[in-house]
């Protein structure tokens, strides 16, 4: 078998480790091994928060557009299923900006919410 030595390449892998783990503190810092461990807990933690942060925002944008059905009248459920039967297609994400910078858009849009249930109820009958 050939002799293999590592120099760039150890080297370069152990650079990069230990850039990444600039600002941690004391070993996690300076000491290799401390810091693979940091570093790796740190993209596991990276990794897992990009999934929660697309949760936690749908259910602020859940909260927002609650909170302006309420004023309107009608509870969160009965004015996406209004919107839906009214043949509206905004998102939650839309939905959630109209509610918190255009408070007569979105009475607009509760009103058609409205109608569409009304409208429903009449082709159910």
């Amino acid at each position: 078998m050939p002799r293999v030595k590592r120099s760039t390449k150890r080297s370069d892998r152990r650079k990069k480790i230990l850039k990444r783990a600039s600002g941690y503190f004391l070993t996690k810092s300076k000491l290799y091994q401390a810091a693979q461990e940091a570093v790796e807990r740190g993209l596991k933690f990276a990794y897992i928060g990009r999934k929660q942060k697309k949760r936690q925002f749908r259910s602020l944008w859940i909260v927002r557009i609650g909170a302006a059905a309420r004023i309107n009248g009608m509870s969160y459920s009965t004015f996406i299923n209004g919107l839906k039967k009214a043949g509206n297609g905004l998102d939650r994400k839309i939905l959630a900006d109209i509610a918190a910078n255009d408070p007569a858009g979105f009475a607009a849009l509760a009103v058609q919410a409205k109608a569409g249930l009304e409208s429903a109820k009449k082709v159910a009958a």
